[in-house]
């Protein structure tokens, strides 16, 4: 059975789910709260790389809007470090399984990691 990452918050009706999906196929998981722990560097390049910044950020979220994001040309270090203080302008959750990667509600790619 894979070993399946779920980078997320509590409060996150998305990453509940995800978790939940997970639990319910009895598969192996590590809860990774980024409100206690930031996402390394590493991680998001990861997924950046396979759905670009505009699939990573959460462009409609508040967190995105108020932050003004919307009308700053940001560095792509400048991004890590704003998403280090606010995992809230991410799509969450951010799961992975190997070099699978799934990003929001994706029950689709989270069948595909179990398989």
């Amino acid at each position: 059975m894979a070993n399946i990452q779920i980078f997320g918050v509590k409060n996150s009706q998305a990453t509940r789910a995800a978790e939940r999906f997970f639990k319910e196929r009895r598969a192996t998981i590590q809860m990774v709260d980024l409100k206690k722990k930031a996402i390394a560097a590493g991680e998001i390049k990861r997924f950046v790389e396979r759905f670009g910044w505009s699939g990573v950020l959460d462009t409609e979220g508040n967190a995105y809007i108020e932050a003004g994001l919307k009308y700053l040309k940001l560095s792509e270090t400048e991004l890590m470090a704003r998403i280090e203080r606010a995992p809230a302008l991410l799509r969450l959750p951010l799961v992975r399984s190997g070099q699978l990667v799934a990003i929001g509600h994706d029950e689709e790619s989270w069948k595909t990691m179990l398989a």
